[in-house]
């Protein structure tokens, strides 16, 4: 098997593509130490065709496949797509409109994020070859096993995409697995503009102090993984940046008693520049503090209440093989049992209809959970 080394012969592969209704799409890539994705292989398919592309080769030129990936009349169909998402979308390919095969059998009742191995099984009887998962991609050559590996990645799923979407038109849950789709193609998820990487984590005090430092350290650390293409826990962890907002360090010798920042972090050059940073922010706090509301409620949430929601949300999730986690978190069930007007998805849209509306009418007594052997059951209480 030989790879797509050439503009022309990707040109070519493209153009047999271009008039498919949908195309399959996989990536091998290497992060664990660096902040950016170093993209090793471009894996495609149709329901007629596949190729594996090389995009380390010198010289060639990616814009015929982005093009695919930008045509609206084309599906680009993904297994966990965030990071292949993520990498194209740096590329300035949004891949849109897009199908995720791991939504999609969440939806369909496989689970929580059922592995793509494991799909292939139930729904292909086929089994497949873990032999290369752990292969350096970076390197060249691959073996011809290696390369076998990876295309067997977009051939079963092009054979897999259209049973799991019928399934899905059956049970009137297509509609479902395509709203989430818009919320994997929004743009916002992928910025990674260092200004708004403080929004990723969540601040544990409220005031002018604490909060600029927060911001200052978020901001300069994402800035600082970018710079030095390095992942952000190599620079700080994320519990270093709370502590380092409680306390406030604006000299480097003050880093040195703190207990998440590393050992010698206040008297190295990353040490010193985001001390400056801190001594900026916290002369005028006030002026660098972003304005947020503090959060409606300040207690716990019951746990009785949130429990009564647990068995709910297991339920509800059981009687409909819909996966617990596409329907709702332990976050959301604390969030509705405070709140009535709670602002989480599982009070919004299908996951309303399916467990929301139940979720409220738990609470305030409208309905009973009963035990029907195994099996628990809804009862409206007259």
């Amino acid at each position: 098997m030989t790879p797509i080394t050439t503009t022309e012969v990707l040109r070519e592969f493209c153009d047999r593509l271009a008039n498919q209704p949908f195309i399959t799409v996989d990536t091998e890539f290497m992060r664990e130490t660096t902040y950016w994705p170093r993209l090793c292989l471009i894996q495609a398919a149709s329901a007629t065709d596949a190729a594996i592309i090389d995009p380390m080769a010198e010289g060639l030129d990616l814009e015929p496949f982005l093009d695919l990936l930008r045509d609206p009349k084309i599906l680009k169909v993904f297994h966990a797509a965030r990071q292949d998402t993520e990498i194209f979308v740096k590329l300035g390919a949004m891949p849109k409109p897009m199908f995720d095969t791991q939504v999609a059998a969440m939806a369909a009742g496989f689970g929580d994020q059922v592995s793509y191995e494991a799909l292939v099984r139930q729904m292909l009887r086929q089994e497949v070859d873990k032999g290369s998962r752990f292969t350096d991609w970076a390197r060249r050559p691959l073996s011809e096993a290696q390369l076998v590996y990876a295309l067997g990645d977009v051939t079963h799923l092009a054979a897999l995409y259209p049973k799991l979407r019928e399934r899905l038109q059956k049970e009137g849950r297509l509609d479902w697995v395509m709203a989430e789709m818009e919320d994997l193609t929004d743009p916002d998820l992928y910025d990674t503009d260092p200004e708004k990487a403080w929004k990723r984590l969540k601040p544990k005090k409220w005031s002018a102090k604490y909060l600029a430092a927060f911001v200052a350290t978020a901001v300069w650390r994402e800035r600082t993984a970018q710079d030095r293409d390095q992942p952000r826990g190599r620079i700080l962890k994320d519990e270093a940046i709370d502590e380092i907002a409680a306390q406030g360090p604006t000299d480097p010798d003050a880093f040195n008693r703190l207990r998440s920042v590393p050992k010698g972090f206040g008297a190295s050059r990353l040490g010193l520049e985001l001390s400056a940073e801190l001594k900026r922010v916290l002369a005028d706090p006030e002026a660098h503090a972003p304005k947020l509301d503090r959060p409606a409620h300040n207690q716990p949430a019951p746990p009785s209440v949130v429990e009564l929601l647990k068995v709910l949300l297991k339920a509800k999730s059981d009687n409909a093989g819909v996966a617990t986690k596409l329907l709702a978190n332990v976050a959301d069930l604390e969030k509705i049992a405070l709140d009535d007007e709670a602002d989480v998805d599982a009070l919004k849209g299908w996951r309303r209809q399916l467990f929301g509306e139940d979720a409220l009418k738990l609470k305030r007594g409208e309905i009973a959970l009963v035990l029907n052997g195994a099996r628990v059951e809804v009862v409206e209480i007259e």
